[in-house]
């Protein structure tokens, strides 16, 4: 049923293209479709709808108005409903309103109300939000993290219970992981708080409707985390975080206090992103942070030693190199830094090269799935639980003075070794070569003592 609504929304959303600038283009499909959400859900208490902003107000009446009509209602959903204030687009009265129209009837056919509704919308949510990304590409990465990333982030990270937070929180995909995550262990919603905060004006607006399908009571501000701290004094238990990669254009203050491991330089933000999700941390607090590959093994002065500072703090738990073609936004190949303030193996830090990872989709796209997700968690919580074994060629434990034997640089290949070859069947190729040498040797014995038998016969033959 879900897969075919979305496959039916998509195309209708399609009415809009042409008559509505690319960039907003996600803003009215997607908030129309959160207007019928909560009108629907209105007489199950999810949201208060005011008399005449019902989904039948707006699509009775002059078919020349129907902007009109969205806009007044979208306007007294939020009055209402002050968690959505400032949230919802007003943006529809100048648009085409034949086509618009033609939307609105669409969308009209699609019932979201009570739970079940609720989870299909949330479906069809993150659809839209994945489908919306590809089709911007470069732009799209800056609201949207591929699933299966988020995903692994999430299951090595566990964040059962506790405060959540992402400083530049896109769309909300992490929050919303992280919600799947305590839901299938049986946890309760309320067993997490999230804390967030977008300098993208229209990206917040996203996060703030993406929470409230899911029915996430998250604190999500709209800032710039370098510019103004959002949530000064907050001590998170997790932080989930995907930046924009080598941000050359920030705001950098040299005396910020956050830069408790060298000031970043002001070309490039990745430090300045981990400098302020580490400070972010609680005193049992861990972190998952997608960043390019450059901060692995960058030469760059002030890099190198906020690098270092931080490995021989012993706050980096372990470092993942990921499989390429998984953002369909950069080229850039990506990695994942996790730090973690309670770290149970002191100084030593668990390296993951997840290169040879994943399955493609498409031509252009890869994704990790299940099973690479669980190994690759797996490998993680077997060594914080101190049953890890190093598996050459993908994981390895190295102590502080073999990274610093490697002047610092975190780029897993580098310790990780190379891959035991292996057979189709997965039998190790040197231990294949030792049986089959044994099998040999046995078989040659073995015709050297029938050569004997037949020349013996032979000789008692001929007398």
């Amino acid at each position: 049923m879900t897969a075919e609504l979305t496959e039916v929304l998509w195309k209708a959303a399609g009415k809009l293209r042409g008559s509505v600038d690319a960039a907003q283009y996600k803003d009215f499909v997607l908030g129309l479709v959160f207007l019928k959400y909560v009108s629907d859900s209105a007489d199950s208490g999810a949201f208060r709808v005011p008399d005449g902003a019902r989904w039948a107000d707006v699509a009775a009446g002059d078919p020349d108005a129907v902007g009109v009509r969205v806009d007044a209602a979208m306007d007294a959903v939020m009055r209402a409903n002050p968690s959505l204030g400032g949230v919802l687009p007003l943006i529809f009265r100048d648009v085409d309103q034949r086509r618009l129209g033609e939307l609105v009837a669409l969308i009209g056919a699609a019932r979201f109300g009570g739970r079940t509704g609720r989870d299909i919308l949330g479906e069809v949510y993150e659809y839209f939000l994945e489908k919306f990304a590809r089709a911007e590409g470069k732009r799209g990465g800056e609201f949207y993290t591929p699933p299966s990333v988020v995903k692994l982030l999430v299951e090595i990270l566990r964040p059962f219970k506790g405060r959540v937070y992402d400083p530049c929180c896109g769309s909300g995909g992490m929050f919303v992981q992280a919600e799947k995550f305590v839901r299938s262990h049986r946890g309760r919603l309320d067993d997490i708080a999230v804390h967030g905060q977008e300098a993208n004006e229209r990206t917040w607006r996203l996060a703030r409707m993406n929470l409230a399908v899911h029915e996430i009571a998250g604190d999500i501000r709209r800032a710039d985390a370098f510019h103004a701290d959002a949530h000064p004094g907050l001590e998170a238990d997790f932080v989930l975080a995907n930046p924009p990669f080598n941000m050359a254009d920030w705001y950098r203050d040299p005396a910020d206090p956050r830069w408790s491991f060298g000031v970043p330089p002001a070309g490039n933000a990745n430090f300045a992103w981990m400098q302020h999700i580490v400070a972010k941390l609680g005193p049992r607090g861990a972190a998952g942070v997608v960043m390019a590959n450059g901060s692995m093994s960058s030469r760059q002065s002030a890099e190198r030693r906020i690098r270092a500072a931080m490995v021989d703090a012993d706050l980096v738990s372990c470092m993942v190199a990921l499989p390429g073609q998984l953002f369909r936004s950069t080229q850039i190949p990506a990695c994942l830094w996790f730090f973690d303030r309670d770290k149970r193996v002191r100084d030593e830090v668990l390296f993951i090269d997840a290169r040879g990872m994943g399955t493609m989709v498409d031509r252009t796209e890869r994704v990790l799935t299940d099973a690479d997700i669980a190994r690759i968690a797996g490998a993680y919580h077997s060594w914080r639980d101190r049953s890890h074994s190093d598996v050459p060629g993908f994981c390895h434990s190295a102590g502080l003075d073999e990274i610093r034997a490697n002047d610092h640089v975190l780029t897993p290949g580098r310790y990780v070794g190379a891959a035991v070859p292996r057979t189709a069947d997965g039998e190790p190729v040197a231990d294949r070569i030792e049986r089959l040498t044994k099998e040999l040797f046995a078989q040659l014995d073995e015709s050297e003592r029938l050569d004997q038998v037949v020349r013996d016969e032979l000789r008692r033959l001929n007398g």
